[in-house]
């Protein structure tokens, strides 16, 4: 797992924003998603999950569509990457600074480095044993349990 705590902020207004503690969060079993945790002081921490390719793409180039959109700009001479999400619940737009989000990305193109995602899924294994079981299942199907009556049992 690579994780990295660092604060957003959320932006109320071009003037006004507040700061949101954050985990970032990614999963090698879990190797296309990316999870972000918002505390925001209340029982329960918001999360949302998208793809990885989305961010690392998103640091470099406007991207998403839809209820996840990543982009770079500068604020304040700063640079940062703003996401915008939205959710039946609401929306929300927040500015990240974007050498911490590029830091931690970094280490899970390390830990993972793209292309070899489906490797970590375990897919050739679960198929292998699902091809197992057919085997099995269809050695039994072919067995007759019961004899058929051209059976020679009882003949002499």
């Amino acid at each position: 797992m690579v994780e990295r705590e660092l604060e957003l902020k959320l932006v109320l207004s071009p003037e006004r924003s507040v700061p949101v503690p954050v985990r970032l969060s990614y999963r090698t079993d879990d190797p296309y998603a990316v999870h972000v945790v918002f505390h925001i002081g209340s029982d329960h921490p918001v999360g949302w999950t998208f793809a990885r390719e989305l961010l690392v793409e998103g640091v470099f180039r406007p991207c998403g569509h839809g209820d996840v959109r990543i982009w770079p700009t500068k604020v304040d001479g700063r640079d940062v990457v703003l996401m915008a999400l939205s959710s039946p619940d609401g929306d929300a737009l927040l500015e990240a600074p974007a050498t911490q989000v590029s830091a931690w990305l970094e280490r899970t193109l390390r830990a993972v480095p793209p292309g070899t995602e489906s490797e970590r899924l375990g897919m050739d294994e679960g198929l292998a044993g699902l091809l197992a079981t057919t085997v099995v299942a269809d050695e039994l199907w072919l067995r007759d349990p019961w004899p058929s009556d051209e059976s020679r049992d009882g003949e002499e």
